[in-house]
């Protein structure tokens, strides 16, 4: 049996999976609903998996219900509204570049999760934690399309998939902080109860504002959305149970060790891009996924 202070491990390794299906999903729907109808199927259609195993917690886990309290409710809000922003300007990289090369660029994240959680959340990072995010840092750069002169370079830069992706990196790492941060403010006694209350919150709060803003910009979207059940429920499914496997994680683990490992996903997504979206993949790339997957070893060995 996995104790449960190295019960994080399995859990990010999953939730790395389980967002690598919902991006496919989601990048599927984007050319029938847009980017905007693709994230709220994330958070609508993922809303009764939530509700059921906030139920199922709290019926079967042996913890009282915790007190919601201000300072949990900050966190939540700072943690619903940048995951949003994230998942938005994900999806509009992904677009602009191919599926592997647009999660590339957001995964710029880890490098700010690790100085964000440093700086607000007090915590601490070891040399080997350090060099795990350095390495895993330099295989994400390699993984970035290379430009054939300095011209291009400058073009790279202001490429919009950079632009989007490097955003959305910082949207997610402000996200990630704020569900540590909700975790650990509401002192629910079990990391599973904490995770449950804290995406259950975030998640409706998230498809509340996004249903009553296609609701009065794009009714069309939101009724396009409906229609596309199928599939949206697939990626709704998907996206709720990567979203509790990662934050009960991060319930037990510091941000930047869960952040580190779920980087993982980036070698997940390279089979994606070759297998179903057909895309290419130079020397080059493969050889940031190896120092991204030396990265997650390092880190790994921090676990113990």
């Amino acid at each position: 049996m996995i104790p449960l202070s190295g019960l994080w491990i399995p859990l990010t390794v999953f939730a790395a999976a389980a967002q690598t299906v919902r991006n496919t999903a989601q990048r599927h729907l984007t050319a029938e609903l847009g980017t905007l109808g693709a994230t709220l199927v994330r958070f609508l259609y993922g809303m009764p998996v939530l509700a059921m195993w906030l139920c199922l917690v709290l019926l079967f886990g042996g913890s009282p219900q915790p007190a919601l309290t201000w300072i949990f409710g900050g966190w939540v809000v700072v943690a619903a509204l940048s995951q949003m922003a994230g998942t938005a300007l994900l999806l509009r990289a992904m677009a602009e570049r191919s599926f592997a090369i647009g999660l590339v660029y957001s995964k710029s994240e880890v490098i700010q999760v690790a100085l964000f959680s440093v700086l607000f959340l007090g915590e601490t990072l070891s040399a080997v934690a350090v060099g795990a995010i350095v390495v895993a840092t330099l295989g994400v750069v390699l993984l970035t399309p290379r430009p054939p002169s300095l011209a291009g370079a400058r073009r790279r830069w202001a490429d919009p998939a950079a632009f989007y992706g490097l955003a959305s990196g910082s949207a997610f790492a402000i996200s990630v902080v704020g569900y540590r941060g909700a975790n650990l403010a509401l002192e629910a006694g079990s990391p599973f109860l904490a995770a449950a209350e804290t995406l259950f919150w975030s998640q409706l709060l998230q498809a509340v504002l996004l249903c009553g803003w296609l609701l009065v910009r794009s009714p069309a979207i939101l009724l396009d959305a409906l229609r596309q059940w199928r599939v949206s429920m697939f990626a709704g499914i998907a996206g709720a149970s990567a979203s509790l496997a990662n934050v009960t994680a991060l319930a037990l683990a510091p941000a930047s060790q869960v952040r580190t490992l779920i980087l993982i996903e980036v070698v997940f997504s390279y089979f994606v891009s070759r297998r179903i979206f057909r895309e290419s993949m130079s020397h080059r790339e493969l050889a940031g996924i190896i120092l991204v997957m030396a990265g997650v070893v390092l880190i790994l060995s921090t676990a113990g």
